[in-house]
């Protein structure tokens, strides 16, 4: 096992990544503006939405007129946005693929507030776009047209923490790493890890059933939420915030709104169950010779390590070419075709070790790790997750990223990403995958030095098909927004959608509540 450094470390070390060395940490509205190379968008140069999808038609909504901004600016005083230039951050998605023209940008900071500007906006027949952190890669953040955006940034407070059930009562606008932060004094953690966690609102990973690298572990928002408060588009606010975890008492509405993408409503609240800390965390990188080997690494991840494993991460040599030579960072180990991520975390630090390196060794005795490292120094350790958590800032260096968001089954996971390198040939500058083997999510993504039809037109709806056709989804964690809603078919029976499209239209019979995402256009 000579390739192999033992190496181990104290919990409080990787339980800290700082959210510095991930790619959205700062505020998109900062980083998005930025020209990369190769030929990335610059400010002029990008479409309003209307115009890349001239065929899309405006609702038929009230148009904001000099009288709504004084009603607005009454309701809340200093925090009501109509300069064209602060609006522009807000209008663009972090991909810099959609943008709409919204003349007004709404901060409210308390429920009542919320409830009120929503009232206003459904007796005016103004449509609204909710706006958390603006993380999201689906275009289902920002306005289409001209929508009203209500931003939560200003909802931030943390209402209470029960330190013996773990439960965490919090306002949507909170961000999510410093939520991470705040229970952690406690020695408990948040049961989602994202890679915008420095800048995503938890009203934002709720609204998108945002997974993460911690979903193996902790499993989806859905379990761990146990209560919402929410803003209807009628304006009327609707109560679940239990802290209860037994609660069996009619129709689970919280459920709805999770993973409803703002189409139903906007969510002011939330109650969040926290797991204990681990005490005694470790990671280990590996290198192997094949996806097969990813998988026989996982299978005997799963048997070796049982309750303590919380993450397994994969990449491929393409992704590691990305972080070597668009961001400078280093490999650890020898090349390799693929490369595993793993991370345990337990409460008894000498019992978890021996675990890992049994599994270590095995996997170098079989040949199935052909290298690997394990970190001790927080250095090392921050610079193996970076690896893995800036591929998508590496990537924008390349000029323009087609990404995509799937689930699959593992027996066809990375056979998507070999049909993808072979169809773009010649049209694409790179095809890498990389993800969440742990929870079957593969994020493919796509790069060229500018936004290219004739490479769109070759990835969609060829990838949709791709994955329908394996029985999987389109959408593994990012929701589908604007980009994805006409292909909620490829994952959802025609009686599935006509069902979500009911329920939308009794909650939100003007369609003012985030219009034109999630739902497929008629």
């Amino acid at each position: 096992m000579s390739a192999l450094n033992r190496k181990f470390f104290a919990a409080s070390t990787i339980m800290s990544r700082i959210s510095s060395l991930v790619c959205s940490s700062c505020h998109p509205v900062l980083t998005r503006n930025i020209q990369t190379q190769g030929g990335g968008y610059r400010r002029s140069e990008m479409k309003l939405t209307s115009q890349r999808y001239p065929k899309l038609k405006r609702g038929p909504f009230a148009t904001l007129t000099d009288g709504d901004v004084s009603c607005l600016e009454r309701l809340l005083s200093g925090r009501v946005i109509t300069d064209e230039s602060e609006l522009e951050g807000y209008n663009t998605d972090w991909l810099r693929t959609v943008k709409g023209s919204s003349k007004i940008l709404l901060r409210p900071k308390t429920t009542e507030e919320v409830s009120a500007v929503i009232s206003y906006c459904h007796d005016r027949g103004l449509a609204v776009v909710p706006q958390g952190g603006n993380t999201g890669l689906v275009g289902g953040s920002v306005p289409v047209f001209d929508e009203v955006i209500v931003s939560m940034q200003l909802m931030n407070n943390i209402i209470s923490l029960d330190k013996v059930s773990g439960t965490l009562v919090c306002e949507a606008g909170c961000i999510l790493a410093k939520l991470d932060d705040y229970v952690s004094e406690q020695g408990l953690i948040m049961p989602l890890d994202l890679g915008a966690k420095g800048s995503c609102h938890i009203g934002g990973n709720l609204a998108t059933n945002a997974g993460g690298v911690r979903l193996l572990r902790y499993g989806s928002l859905h379990g761990s939420v146990l209560g919402i408060e929410a803003v209807l588009p009628s304006g009327e606010v609707l109560d679940c915030l239990s802290t209860l975890r037994k609660d069996n008492t009619g129709y689970d509405l919280k459920q709805l709104l999770i993973g409803s993408e703002g189409t139903l409503g906007i969510i002011t609240k939330a109650t969040i169950l926290c797991p204990q800390r681990p005490s005694a965390v470790s990671i280990a990188f590996l290198g192997c010779n094949s996806f097969e080997g990813v998988l026989n690494i996982f299978k005997e991840a799963k048997q070796q390590l049982g309750e303590i494993l919380s993450a397994f991460e994969f990449m491929d040599s393409a992704s590691m070419d990305v972080a070597i030579g668009n961001l400078h960072l280093t490999n650890p180990i020898s090349d390799t075709p693929f490369y595993v991520l793993i991370e345990t975390g337990g409460s008894n630090k000498d019992h978890d070790e021996e675990k890992l390196s049994t599994l270590l060794e095995d996997l170098m005795n079989k040949g199935t790790a052909t290298d690997g490292t394990l970190a001790t120094e927080t250095s090392k350790i921050l610079a193996i997750w970076s690896l893995r958590e800036r591929l998508a800032e590496g990537l924008l260096h390349d000029g323009y990223c087609y990404k995509y968001d799937v689930s699959l089954p593992l027996s066809s996971f990375y056979q998507l990403v070999l049909d993808m390198r072979q169809r773009v040939l010649g049209s694409a500058r790179r095809v890498v995958g990389y993800g969440h083997v742990g929870d079957g999510n593969l994020h493919l993504n796509v790069t060229s030095p500018q936004y290219d039809q004739k490479v769109m037109d070759l990835i969609e709806p060829y990838i949709y098909d791709w994955v329908a056709g394996q029985k999987g989804s389109v959408s593994a964690e990012h929701g589908l927004g604007f980009k994805k809603r006409d292909f909620i078919y490829h994952s959802k029976s025609a009686s599935a959608v006509s069902l979500m499209k009911q329920i939308k239209g009794l909650i939100d019979p003007k369609g003012i509540m985030n219009p034109y995402k999630l739902l497929p256009s008629s």
